[in-house]
C-alpha cells in the first residue's frame, strides 16, 4: 500500500457537483494498492497514520497525532500512485491492484482507520471521477509505502 498524506485545515471530495465528504483539521490520505497488499499492510499503515506526529504542540513543534488533536481523516483511492514511468511517456498502472482486490482492501483499510481513530473516517467513492479540494496546512506532505516501511 502506498499513501500520500497531507495535513489539511480542510479537504473535500465532490462527485458530479455534489459534496460527498468534507473534513476540517486532519489528514487527507490518497491511497494506492497493489495485488500483494493484505491485512498486515492495512494494520501497520492504519496504526502508523493514526499515531503519526505531524500536528503542532503548544511549542509549535510537530509532536501531536491526528488522534491527539481530535482531527479527521479523509481517504481517497488513487491507483495512479502505482504509476510506472520508466518506459515512454504514458504511465503504466500494471502493478496497481484490480478492483476485485482493491475494493475489499480499501474498505478494510477505512474500517481499520475508523477503529484506530475512534470515529468515522470520511471517504471518496471508489472508482468515481472525483474533484478533491484541500488546503494543505504547512504545507505538510508525507509519503509512506508499506513495502519499504519508511
Amino acid at each position: 500500500m502506498r499513501v500520500v498524506i497531507q495535513r489539511v485545515s480542510r479537504a473535500s471530495v465532490t462527485i458530479n457537483g455534489s459534496v460527498k465528504s468534507l473534513i476540517n483539521k486532519g489528514l487527507l490520505i490518497l491511497l494506492g494498492m497493489e495485488d500483494a497488499d493484505g491485512q498486515e499492510d492495512i494494520q501497520w499503515l492504519s496504526n502508523k497514520i493514526t499515531q503519526l506526529r505531524v500536528f503542532n504542540d503548544d511549542n509549535d513543534i510537530m509532536n501531536l497525532s491526528v488522534k491527539d488533536v481530535g482531527g479527521e481523516l479523509l481517504v481517497v483511492s488513487q491507483f495512479t500512485l502505482h504509476a510506472k514511468t520508466k518506459k515512454g511517456n504514458r504511465p503504466s498502472y500494471i502493478t496497481a491492484a484490480k478492483p476485485e482486490i482493491s475494493v475489499p482492501l480499501y474498505e478494510a483499510f477505512v474500517e481499520q482507520l475508523s477503529k484506530d481513530l475512534g470515529k468515522e473516517v470520511q471517504t471518496g467513492e471508489f472508482g468515481a471521477h472525483m474533484d478533491v479540494e484541500l488546503v494543505n496546512d504547512g504545507p505538510v506532505t508525507i509519503l509512506i509505502d508499506t513495502k519499504n516501511k519508511e
